[in-house]
């Protein structure tokens, strides 16, 4: 199964106990699914970027929430009762895609735990002998601060 995030910006007068109503009733749903939630952040109130205009006004903050979990493909169609929740301002499901990072890319083709580092080069962009291309042009000897279109 998917690793996937669901992002959920509740309305900013909702009360604690009505947001953990609705993440539970996600997290049940997933659960009765064969799901499992794996994390569940709360990012507080966030100042949003643009008003968001529902039936009782325009919202400029709303409460972010963030429900990571493992759930079938279908999960998008699932969730769609979401729309008709009236305490939410938006949702979104992001779906992780399958990456490697840290110790995970570093044991990926090592079996005994050691990694060989000499697999990478050597040289890097800061060991550049080209060092006339990167000149400050701050100590320009030409520079008399006048005008440039002389």
């Amino acid at each position: 199964m998917p690793l996937y995030d669901c992002m959920l910006m509740l309305k900013p007068h909702v009360r604690k106990e009505a947001l953990m109503d609705l993440v539970a009733r996600v997290g049940k749903h997933v659960y009765s699914r064969n799901g499992v939630v794996t994390d569940i952040k709360s990012f507080g109130t966030v100042q949003l970027g643009y008003g968001i205009k529902k039936l009782d006004g325009r919202h400029y903050q709303g409460q972010l929430m963030q429900i990571t979990m493992m759930a079938t493909p279908n999960i998008n169609k699932e969730l769609h009762y979401l729309n008709k929740e009236d305490r939410l301002l938006r949702w979104l499901l992001v779906k992780h895609r399958d990456i490697k990072f840290g110790l995970e890319f570093m044991d990926e083709d090592d079996e005994d735990g050691e990694f060989d580092f000499s697999e990478f080069p050597r040289d890097s962009i800061f060991d550049n002998d080209n060092s006339d291309d990167y000149e400050d042009s701050s100590h320009d000897d030409d520079d008399d601060g006048g005008d440039f279109n002389q």
